[in-house]
C-alpha cells in the first residue's frame, strides 16, 4: 500500500512539473522578449514599407514613426471594414465572387502567417447599425464589421508585411479589390481580461488541483472512531 501511494504521489508531482513546463513554453512563445526594434531593423523594414504595393508617402511615414516608437510589448490593431458591394475585377477574382469571398483570400493566408507569431484576432463581429456616434469624419457612417487583432510585437507585424510584400502571391490585391473603405489604428498599451496566458494558467491550476484531489481521495486514511463503549 505504501509503495502504491508513493508511486501515486510521484505521478502527481510529475504531472505538476509537466503542466509547469508546458505553460512556461507557451508563455515564452506567446510573449515578446526581444525588446523594441533596433535601428538596423527599422532601416531594413523601412525599405519593406516603401516597397509595399499601394503604399503612399504619408502612410509610409506613419509606419516608420510606429516603428520608431516601439515599446517592445504586445499591441493590438482595431480594424473597421466596409466591404464593396461587388469586388473589383482583378486577376484571380472569378465572375460572381462576393467581396466576402475575395477578402478571405487575403485574410486566410495573412492570419496563417500571424498565428505562427502568436498574433491572432481577439474579437470580431458584424456591424449591427451605422455609426451611432460620429463627428469630424465624412463618409464613415457605414461599416460591415470590426475586428481587433493582437500582435506579439511590432517586429512580428513588420515580418508579416515583409513576407506579404516579397511573396509570389499578391494577396494584398484581393484586399484592395474587396474593401470599399477601412480604418485601422494601433493600441499600445492595451489590456484584455481574456489574455490566453491568464486563461491557460487558470486551466492548468484547476487540472493540477483536480489531480491532487483525486490522489487525496484515493489514499485518504480510513475514518477511525474515537472511543468505544465497554
Amino acid at each position: 500500500m505504501a509503495k502504491t501511494e508513493g508511486a501515486a504521489r510521484t505521478g502527481v508531482s510529475r504531472s505538476w512539473i509537466i503542466l509547469a513546463l508546458v505553460y512556461a513554453a507557451f508563455f515564452y512563445w506567446y510573449t515578446s522578449f526581444e525588446g523594441p526594434l533596433t535601428q538596423e531593423e527599422i532601416v531594413h523594414f523601412t525599405e519593406v514599407v516603401n516597397g509595399a504595393p499601394g503604399m503612399e508617402d504619408e502612410q509610409a511615414r506613419i509606419w516608420i514613426e510606429f516603428m520608431d516608437s516601439d515599446t517592445g510589448d504586445d499591441w493590438a490593431m482595431w480594424n473597421a471594414v466596409d466591404l464593396a458591394e461587388r469586388p473589383k475585377p482583378i486577376e484571380g477574382v472569378e465572375p460572381g465572387a462576393t467581396s466576402e469571398e475575395v477578402v478571405n483570400r487575403y485574410a486566410e493566408p495573412f492570419f496563417a502567417k500571424a498565428v505562427l507569431r502568436a498574433s491572432h484576432p481577439v474579437l470580431s463581429g458584424a456591424a449591427a447599425a451605422p455609426a451611432l456616434d460620429l463627428w469630424g469624419v465624412e463618409g464613415a457612417e457605414d461599416w460591415d464589421r470590426g475586428i481587433l487583432v493582437r500582435y506579439r510585437s511590432r517586429r512580428d507585424i513588420m515580418e508579416i508585411m515583409e513576407e506579404v510584400v516579397t511573396s509570389q502571391e499578391s494577396i494584398h490585391a484581393f484586399k484592395v479589390a474587396a474593401v470599399e473603405k477601412t480604418i485601422a489604428f494601433p493600441l499600445d498599451p492595451w489590456f484584455q481580461l481574456g489574455d490566453p496566458r491568464i486563461l491557460l494558467a487558470l486551466i492548468f491550476v484547476i487540472l493540477g488541483l483536480l489531480m491532487q484531489l483525486r490522489h487525496n481521495a484515493r489514499f485518504r486514511p480510513p475514518f477511525e472512531s474515537g472511543s468505544q463503549m465497554d
